[in-house]
């Protein structure tokens, strides 16, 4: 059995009706706007394998297609429009820069189905659903803080939105566990997918000392510069294999795929509806990418281990005692994190002696 977290509250719920099932004398259209292109290796290539296991799964009961490199604005509700009124009566938009155009859009839609990841705002005809991102970056930070020669871990980050600051305060909390002496360096890229920025960030990370290198953005140009300074790397969305067995030491993967059968699924029989969901490690829809050799067998043991019990619900990344990086008590003593305290999550924790960008 999965388990979800629901989102939106129980009467909201409740009080919605689900859509009628899709008349199958022809197929169901699909859609997806993507922020950066299919072969980015990273977030947009997996929300792309999840649409190819759409076509898998239903043949011919479905048609789908997709929009790559859609900037977040004007071009993305452009984009959700066209694809309206093409014909696709289920769109899902896979960035959270989205979030108004999606809004926007089903609006003058009611018909159409839109689905928006790791978004918030939700209407009769608009659901999201989000990753625990979070989760994974216990387990690579661990890996992280374990690896590191020079007790200086890097972060490129991609926009200081909730679900990249809990990342990067879970890689941090969980390796400064097995390795009191790491620092971390944070490096902002404002961009989900820009190799040429995210190379420089890389760069710029390389050039204060680190020896570990992770990121919440889409491309592979980081791995690529961490395969030339000879230091470690973490895939990110995807299993950026390619840079296996180093400096891809491990990866964290989003598996789209089995929300999208479902939801496809849904839509079909008529039970769809417009619920928020976040999933994490024990749904699948989070996954540790292999840990390669590079890794010593202890590290590699400790770290799944980990992700064993996060994926079984025995431990929480956000588990008190925890401060805030002022000094503040944020977690007391076996406290965990609220999913809304998450949601909404704009400070470092204790220890990071980077700024926070407003």
């Amino acid at each position: 059995m999965h388990r979800r977290t629901l989102l939106a509250s129980a009467t909201a719920l409740a009080a919605t009706l689900a859509m009628p099932a899709f008349a199958q004398d022809e197929p169901l259209k699909v859609g997806f706007i993507y922020v950066g292109p299919v072969g980015d290796g990273g977030w947009s290539y997996q929300h792309d394998q999840g649409r190819q296991a759409i076509e898998a799964e239903y043949g011919d009961r479905v048609q789908t297609t997709y929009i790559e490199s859609v900037p977040e604005g004007a071009d993305a509700e452009r984009a959700l429009t066209q694809l309206a009124l093409a014909g696709n009566k289920l769109i899902f938009a896979t960035s959270f820069g989205f979030m108004d155009a999606v809004i926007n859009t089903a609006a003058k839609f009611p018909d159409v189905r839109f689905e928006h990841a790791t978004g918030y705002t939700r209407a009769d005809n608009v659901a999201t659903y989000d990753a625990r991102f979070y989760e994974g970056r216990a387990v690579i930070g661990t890996i992280a803080g374990r690896m590191t020669k020079s007790n200086k871990i890097g972060y490129i980050g991609s926009f200081p939105i909730p679900e990249v600051v809990q990342g990067i305060n879970s890689s941090f909390i969980h390796a400064r566990k097995v390795n009191p002496d790491v620092e971390m360096r944070v490096v902002w890229a404002s961009s989900w997918f820009d190799p040429a920025k995210e190379a420089d960030a890389a760069a710029a990370l390389i050039a204060e000392g680190v020896d570990v290198i992770l990121q919440h953005t889409d491309s592979t140009a980081p791995q690529a510069k961490a395969q030339e300074a000879g230091i470690i790397a973490f895939g990110q969305a995807s299993d950026m294999a390619a840079f296996k067995p180093t400096p891809r030491v491990s990866s964290i993967i989003d598996n789209w795929a089995p929300y999208y059968v479902e939801r496809v699924g849904q839509v079909l029989d008529g039970t769809w509806e417009p619920h928020a969901v976040w999933l994490g490690i024990g749904d699948g829809a989070v996954e540790i990418g292999e840990i390669t050799e590079a890794v010593p067998p202890e590290v590699k043991a400790e770290a799944e281990a980990l992700r064993d019990r996060i994926g079984a619900g025995e431990y929480h990344p956000f588990t008190g005692p925890l401060n805030k990086q002022d000094g503040s008590v944020w977690l007391a003593e076996g406290e965990t994190a609220s999913d809304k305290d998450l949601a909404s999550m704009n400070f470092y924790v204790e220890g990071i002696t980077a700024q926070l960008p407003r």
